[in-house]
């Protein structure tokens, strides 16, 4: 009869005998900063008949966002990402170390896929293009469902007057568009664009909405004047 082995012993995780395993002084994954101290927690359920303002942040030393090379790097990942996994890109703003978006999806999971894969086509876009690897943005992406046409033309009017409303003593010209936005295919302005010498070129970075808040609801409150900077 064979002799029964002698299971083994199980040592302790704090064992320090050797130099793996066991406790060590600065071991372990390092703590976050403060400002990535987000949680988990569980994204407001998302039903297709609302937009969603999202707002996605780069990790600090990144060279501004609305530069020439790094805006043309983002504008082909919106290109590319814009109707993707049931997500749909309607409206965005590039601002020098962040961005706002205004998205539709089918549903919380559609929101996901479809920011997942637009941030991995930016972040590998504008690596390449600074030569540098690693993390791009600071944290994961902040979501508000718009529910109602006052919040979806407050919103329309943050996003299309953001670098306006924050530039030092405001933007004097009261023609004047940002260029690092989606404006050039926005029809919610008061004035026609060829007035704003303002003209689409090259491949459409977003797609028309489909949701009756964002194709036609907010605009019951009025077109969005050039200037405008505060919601009516």
């Amino acid at each position: 009869m064979p002799r029964r082995r002698r299971p083994p012993i199980q040592r302790s995780l704090a064992a320090r005998g050797g130099p793996r395993g066991g406790y060590r002084a600065g071991a372990g994954r390092p703590p976050k900063a403060p400002e990535d101290r987000k949680g988990h927690r569980a994204r407001p359920i998302l039903a297709s008949r609302y937009p969603v303002h999202v707002t996605l942040k780069v990790v600090p030393g990144i060279a501004s966002l609305r530069r020439g090379r790094c805006f043309q790097e983002l504008r082909r990942a919106f290109v590319r990402g814009k109707d993707r996994f049931g997500f749909r890109l309607a409206h965005f703003t590039v601002q020098g170390n962040h961005l706002h978006l205004i998205c539709e999806a089918d549903d919380a999971r559609a929101l996901t896929r479809g920011m997942q894969g637009l941030s991995i086509r930016m972040a590998r876009g504008l690596n390449r293009r600074l030569a540098r690897s690693g993390r791009l943005f600071a944290e994961r992406y902040h979501a508000r469902i718009l529910k109602t046409p006052t919040e979806v033309r407050r919103c329309l009017v943050y996003v299309y007057q953001n670098a306006r409303k924050h530039a030092p003593g405001g933007m004097a010209d009261g023609d004047w568009v940002d260029l690092c936005t989606s404006a050039a295919w926005f029809d919610g302005w008061n004035r026609p664009l060829h007035d704003l010498r303002v003209f689409p070129d090259g491949e459409v970075p977003i797609v028309a909405a489909r949701s009756w808040l964002l194709a036609k609801g907010w605009r019951r409150l009025g077109a969005i004047g050039v200037d405008e900077l505060g919601a009516r």
